[in-house]
């Protein structure tokens, strides 16, 4: 299931986050800091569930919610807020829950598996999505070319100042404008992993995983690379080493 977490508050997001990652049901987790970014993020992204704040610095969610039912494919909404004065319009706007700050595990995994309950059977878009995952080649688009790349040659892939930036084993560095996102959906096996919002890693090339400063890691790679590993990302990088 691919959740999207909407709030303007970067700490909310995170805890969030940290939750969320814990819950099987979970395959990805996005995010987005308001209602332009969290439009863009549904279009684009096709979420299966949306935790959406109610009062955005740049808008209403209950708005956002309202339009969100308008799309193909609507993700199920789940409104997660400070105020709980808003549950009886939430649910007259189709929400599937409502959760309260502060928040628990047990209310986050509670709407969670409440939106994997409704979830259909898996239909032909995501049938293709799975397919092209388990493709063992990648597509990179670089300006007008198109590099077709074995994944097992990729060693980590970082995002940065609107590129991604693609590293293979042999040190060749591949530049492109796609997405992590984007790149990531088409990696997605059990070997590669995000490990931070700008970093994809290929487990496979781990050699060392370190304490960093505020409970944050840091990975050392066959080539001797170090990368983040921010702190709502620990503990599934943790159990995909197997510690």
């Amino acid at each position: 299931m691919k959740v999207l977490i909407v709030d303007d508050e970067p700490l909310a997001r995170e805890e969030l986050h940290y939750l969320i990652q814990g819950n099987s049901e979970v395959t990805e987790i996005l995010e987005a800091d308001g209602i332009f970014m969290a439009e863009e993020q549904v279009k684009s992204e096709h979420p299966d569930m949306v935790f959406l704040d109610i009062k955005l610095s740049d808008g209403n969610g209950m708005a956002l919610a309202e339009k969100i039912k308008s799309y193909d494919n609507s993700p199920h909404i789940v409104f997660a807020t400070a105020y709980d004065s808003y549950a009886l319009d939430a649910f007259e706007a189709g929400a599937v829950d409502y959760i309260l700050k502060p928040f628990s595990a047990k209310r986050v995994n509670e709407a969670i598996m409440r939106v994997a309950k409704l979830i259909s059977p898996e239909d032909d878009a995501t049938k293709a999505k799975r397919e092209l995952r388990q493709n063992p080649r990648i597509s990179i688009q670089n300006d007008e070319r198109t590099i077709i790349l074995q994944k097992k040659q990729i060693l980590y892939v970082q995002a940065q100042q609107g590129f991604v930036y693609i590293w293979t084993l042999n040190k060749h560095k591949i530049i492109s404008r796609q997405t992590l996102t984007n790149i990531y959906d088409q990696l997605k096996s059990p070997e590669f992993l995000q490990i931070h919002r700008s970093f994809i890693v290929n487990l496979n090339g781990v050699t060392e995983l370190q304490p960093s400063f505020n409970h944050t890691y840091e990975l050392t790679l066959i080539d001797g690379s170090k990368l983040p590993v921010s702190r709502s990302y620990v503990n599934t990088t943790k159990k995909a080493l197997g510690l």
